[in-house]
Order: C-alpha cells, then sequence, then structure tokens
C-alpha cells in the first residue's frame, strides 16, 4: 500500500493561527472543509455520470476511474452527516451501507429480472429503494460478476447511467444546500436558527469528528476483524473493488484535518491529535492489505488491530481533551443504538 496517503483529492493542510476566534475556526472549516469538499463532490460525480452516459460497460477502466473518483470525494465528507446530508435521506441514498441483510443485491437483482423501466429517468429512479442507489450499489454493478453477467447487457446499461444519473442529482443538491443555506447557518448562529451560537457548532463539528472516528473504527475495522474465531474479510467495505483500506485512509486524512483545524487555538492539542492520526496513517501504509483479507491469519487480523488500537487512541484524545478544551461533549450521534 506504498504512497497510499498521496492519493486524497485535495490537501488537507490547514494554515491557523494560534489567535483564531471560534468564529474564524468555524468560518475556515465550512470554507475550506465542508464546502470544497461537497464541490469536489458534486463535480466528481457529475464527471462520472458523464462517462457513464458514453461508455457503460461494467468493466470498462474508464468507467470504473470515474466510480473510484467519485467515491474517493464522498469518503472525505462521509463524516458529514448533518445538514444537507441528512435530507430526504440523501446520505443513505449515496452509502446504504453496511448492508447485513443483503438488501442491495436482492434491490438490484429484482430491477435487472424484472427490467423494470424505472431505468429509463434519473428522476425517477430517485424514488427507488435506497438499497439500490449510490456508491454501493454501484459497486455491485460494476465488480460483481454474478450479478451483471447474466443480465441483459442493455438493461444493465441503463441501470448503471440511471444510478450514476441518481448520483450526480443527489450530490448536487447536497452541494447547492450547503452553497445558498446551510453554511451561514453555521458561520452566522443566531438565537432563532439552527444553531443558537457559537458551540452549537463547535459541538455540530465535534460530533462528525467523533462519529467519524467512531464508523472508521467500529465498522470499517471492526466488521472485517470480526472475532479471533470467526473473522468476516468479506464483510470489509467495499472488498469487490479493492477500496477497503484506501478508506480507512481517505477518511483519516479527513477527520485528522478537521481535528486540526478545531484544535487550532490550543497547540498541545493540535500536537497530540497529529501525532496519533500520523501513528494511524502510518500503520495503514505498511499493512498492505487493500482489501483486509489478512485477517484469516493471526499475524494479519493483529496487524489491523494495531491500526484500530491507533484509531481509538485518536478517539480518546478526542473525548478527553479536545472536548472540553471546546467547552462540548460527545453527544448522541448517528452511530448509538445501531
Amino acid at each position: 500500500m506504498k504512497h497510499l496517503l498521496l492519493i486524497t483529492a485535495f490537501a488537507f493542510t490547514p494554515v491557523m493561527s494560534q489567535a483564531q476566534t471560534s468564529g474564524e475556526v468555524i468560518e475556515g472549516i465550512v470554507r475550506d472543509h465542508i464546502l470544497s469538499g461537497f464541490v469536489q463532490l458534486e463535480q466528481k460525480t457529475a464527471a462520472f455520470s458523464q462517462t457513464a452516459s458514453s461508455d457503460c460497460t461494467p468493466t470498462s477502466a474508464a468507467l470504473r476511474d470515474g466510480y473510484a473518483d467519485a467515491f474517493d470525494a464522498w469518503v472525505l465528507v462521509s463524516h458529514l452527516r448533518f445538514g444537507p446530508t441528512e435530507v430526504g435521506d440523501r446520505g443513505f441514498a449515496l452509502a446504504f451501507w453496511p448492508d447485513s441483510r443483503g438488501t442491495t443485491p436482492r434491490s438490484l437483482g429484482a430491477l435487472i429480472t424484472d427490467q423494470d423501466a424505472v431505468v429509463d429517468s434519473s428522476d425517477s429512479y430517485g424514488h427507488v429503494s435506497i438499497a439500490a442507489r449510490g456508491f454501493y450499489a454501484m459497486e455491485l454493478l460494476l465488480y460483481d460478476a454474478a450479478l451483471s453477467d447474466g443480465a441483459n447487457p442493455q438493461y444493465l446499461c441503463s441501470l448503471i447511467q440511471a444510478v450514476a444519473g441518481d448520483m450526480a442529482t443527489t450530490t448536487a443538491a447536497i452541494a447547492h444546500d450547503w452553497r445558498e443555506d446551510y453554511a451561514a447557518r453555521l458561520i452566522a448562529p443566531s438565537s432563532g436558527g439552527t444553531y443558537r451560537g457559537e458551540e452549537e457548532v463547535l459541538q455540530e463539528l465535534f460530533k462528525a469528528l467523533g462519529t467519524g472516528l467512531q464508523f472508521t473504527s467500529e465498522v470499517r475495522l471492526g466488521r472485517p476483524l470480526g472475532t479471533f474465531d470467526r473473522p468476516r474479510p468479506n464483510r470489509a467495505e467495499v472488498w469487490r473493488a479493492g477500496r477497503s483500506a484506501r478508506h480507512v485512509v481517505l477518511s483519516l486524512t479527513a477527520l485528522r484535518d478537521l481535528s486540526l483545524r478545531l484544535s487550532a487555538a490550543d497547540p498541545a492539542i493540535a500536537a497530540h491529535l497529529a501525532e496519533g492520526f500520523d501513528l494511524a496513517l502510518a500503520r495503514m501504509e505498511s499493512l498492505d492489505d487493500p482489501i483486509f483479507a489478512g485477517v484469516e491469519q493471526p499475524q494479519g487480523r493483529l496487524r489491523l488491530e494495531v491500526v484500530q488500537q491507533a484509531v481509538n487512541g485518536v478517539r480518546a484524545e478526542v473525548r478527553d481533551a479536545l472536548g472540553p478544551h471546546l467547552g462540548v461533549a460527545a453527544g448522541f450521534n448517528a452511530l448509538d443504538g445501531d
């Protein structure tokens, strides 16, 4: 997995002054972390949809490369599951995973078997089951031969184009709402607004950081680890596309950026967080196991557990040092109770 750290779609290198006010910290995060990320996502999914409109062969290198670029952009903002991302379940429409019941392959299989005409319009496709939409559905369409080999090629092409078009429509709506409305809610909180003050905005951003770290530790790493007696490599995220480790690196890179922005006023906390993230990323760099297949062997499992321990070390630093520094607590998050 050499040089995996260089794959980020944009460089997270915040330059911040220790004299920044809370308002300046928030404005910088909104401008350089949130808005820039969703612009990238909008552009990459639009490009992928355009590629699919002219080249819909599942094994096409151009199609798969476009998918990879768009997916990278999603992972870099996937921790921002509030505001426009959650309107109309947009986040789930882009990223329905984990799918412990196998709903996505069943939903796609039913469409293919019935040759459902809903694929004739990306607007219509936006009303199908969430399980048949977004990045994880597209992974099956592009990388699961069992699903695609028996399909009518013309219908499969239309289905790929519909899913890609729906993804582009969804991400464009998210980016639009951030630009035109939600960014201002964070930058200028008010007594009658969504956020009544800067502390509530920081609480939201802190929660996004904590939830992102939890998801990477417990889901992206925890699912393939399973138990010692029963590891589950085929529960790794997008293993068919060979992206499991890539997503951990992308997520940690984005979360590192957010954590350093939030801790800008305290060099000691920022340094500890940077050290913790860098340790986790270095361990991922040396893992050389793109889909976590090594968890079936004791040594491979141990190496992935070491990565998970490093991520959990960052989580502890965020909870015990960054939270009190910001005057906020972790609170409820989207993973609680799952």
